[in-house]
């Protein structure tokens, strides 16, 4: 962890040509304990040109030009679809070349747009986790017997034909397309159409959420001190938590601001946040004082 924060230092606090006689390639660490969202947060804001190249299982490459995305690649995908790909990792190693300028440009949109794709796709992925906790979950032939007929196409049945109990979802997506995301989106339409169950399936107890204008707020604060940025790191910070906007319990309302705030370098920014949003949290509980994170001074 100390090398890994020492590499960070180097890459968003040194000079361009500083790293490169410095450190032509910087190591980052590995996904498995810093998101490559992370890293590149301050590439964004940097404005920082180079190679980010991702190794392991399924690994690959992103092209940053002045902070923004211009190409990715992977094994089986180019362009945008592989930038999703490589947003997904959870394990491998990372490292950033500077200066590193691609031989072919095949994301033309901007990285905001990019970035507000990434985000929708990850929504999608928050309605499949309602049946699919994971790629490492586990669907057999459902036991239910139904009377109607069921019309499912060839991908469909290929997926189907592949669920024995004892395959994961990302060993069927090897076998097949080697896309988890489709795989998943088809396990997931299979499951309703009543084909297919998860094995040894159990239903979390459900938690009272936060209000429903708690997440308006934040956003419309947060992008206040941090930009546009804002809803991504909103979804960020749920992943963290294994949450959603819909199951965020009321009783980790404060502990997710706090893990937001920690987003703001700015001191006075961030304890302006802090101050506006648990003066917010505790309004909404009728009669109650303000109430303020434990061991932080929001005086400015």
């Amino acid at each position: 962890m100390l090398c890994q924060n020492l590499a960070l230092f180097l890459l968003f606090n040194l000079k361009p040509r500083g790293l490169m006689n410095f450190m032509p390639e910087i190591n980052l660490g590995n996904l498995a304990q810093i998101k490559l969202f992370d890293v590149l947060k301050p590439l964004f804001s940097g404005k920082k040109t180079g190679k980010i190249t991702v190794k392991g299982k399924g690994g690959g490459e992103l092209y940053l030009e002045l902070g923004n995305i211009t190409h990715a690649t992977t094994s089986s995908a180019v362009g945008e679809y592989a930038f999703f790909f490589l947003m997904g990792l959870k394990a491998g190693t990372a490292s950033f070349e500077p200066d590193g300028v691609p031989s072919e440009r095949t994301i033309s949109i901007s990285t905001e747009q990019l970035l507000l794709n990434w985000s929708y796709r990850k929504q999608e992925w928050d309605k499949l986790k309602e049946v699919i906790p994971s790629t490492n979950a586990v669907f057999r032939l459902s036991l239910q017997k139904s009377p109607e007929n069921k019309n499912i196409n060839a991908d469909q049945w290929n997926v189907l034909a592949l669920c024995n109990g004892t395959r994961t979802i990302s060993d069927i997506a090897e076998s097949l397309s080697g896309d988890e995301f489709k795989t998943s989106k088809i396990i997931f339409q299979l499951v309703q159409l009543a084909l297919l169950e998860k094995a040894g399936d159990q239903k979390p107890a459900k938690k009272k959420p936060v209000l429903g204008n708690f997440f308006p707020t934040v956003e419309t604060e947060l992008k206040k001190v941090i930009g546009p940025i804002a809803p991504l790191i909103i979804d960020d910070k749920l992943s963290d938590l294994g949450e959603k906007k819909d199951s965020l319990g009321q009783e980790q309302a404060f502990s997710f601001i706090e893990a937001l705030s920690e987003e703001i370098s700015n001191d006075s920014k961030k304890k302006e946040f802090l101050r506006i949003m648990t003066d917010f949290l505790s309004v909404e509980k009728k009669g109650a004082e303000p109430r303020h994170l434990p061991g932080v001074d929001l005086k400015l």
